[in-house]
């Protein structure tokens, strides 16, 4: 199993693009601009959603070296295999959780202002999203392919863009805060339990296929 886990966690690494660096970086300087000191947050937010995409996008990586064929004949049970998967998305998390106190850090030596409130809801988007974002997209990957977990994952990309949006140009950040703030508990705790469900749902699609 954890020779499983390492090769998982080595992929995540190895196809991460080196323009997508280029790309957050340009992305974090516009939300210092526009977002203000809330910009440790949102850039937390676009890292959490990178590492779920990311972790998704391994599957690609997989099918081009027709991993699947290899990964079928191991002699190993299929609910290890995919608990390996799954395993492995949690190692990820680190990265989203640095990630978020970097970004909160600077944002907050920037702008002089140490908001715990938001610190705290950056860490636990940084952990809840790409959670969700996963547990989502994998059964699709199992039971349908990556092209289909690719479409989905985009999918739910659209709704947090369209709520950030919401909030920036009515609300405001601030209101954006409280109201996440008061659901985060709420939303970890449906998070695990769908990170759950998906494992079991993800290991009947790998069982279907043997």
């Amino acid at each position: 199993m954890r020779g499983l886990i390492y090769k998982d966690i080595t992929v995540f690494y190895k196809s991460i693009d080196k323009r997508l660096f280029l790309i957050a970086a340009a992305a974090v300087i516009l939300l210092l601009c526009n977002a203000g000191s809330y910009a440790g947050l949102f850039a937390s937010i676009m890292l959490a959603m990178t590492v779920g995409l990311q972790n998704v996008m391994g599957f690609a990586s997989d099918e081009k070296a027709t991993w699947k064929k290899y990964q079928l004949a191991l002699p190993v049970k299929g609910f290890f295999v995919v608990a390996c998967k799954y395993i492995s998305v949690i190692c990820t998390l680190a990265v989203s959780l640095l990630g978020s106190l970097l970004f909160n850090l600077l944002s907050s030596v920037i702008f002089h202002r140490f908001d715990f409130t938001v610190w705290g809801l950056s860490i636990a988007a940084a952990l809840i999203i790409p959670l969700l974002w996963t547990g989502i997209c994998l059964p699709f990957t199992y039971w349908f392919g990556f092209h289909a977990a690719q479409s989905m994952g985009l999918l739910v990309m659209i709704p947090m863009f369209y709520l950030i949006k919401y909030f920036e140009d009515g609300a405001g950040f601030s209101s954006l805060v409280s109201s996440a703030s008061s659901l985060s508990m709420l939303t970890g705790i449906l998070s695990i339990l769908l990170f759950g469900i998906s494992m079991l749902i993800s290991v009947m699609g790998y069982e279907r296929k043997k």
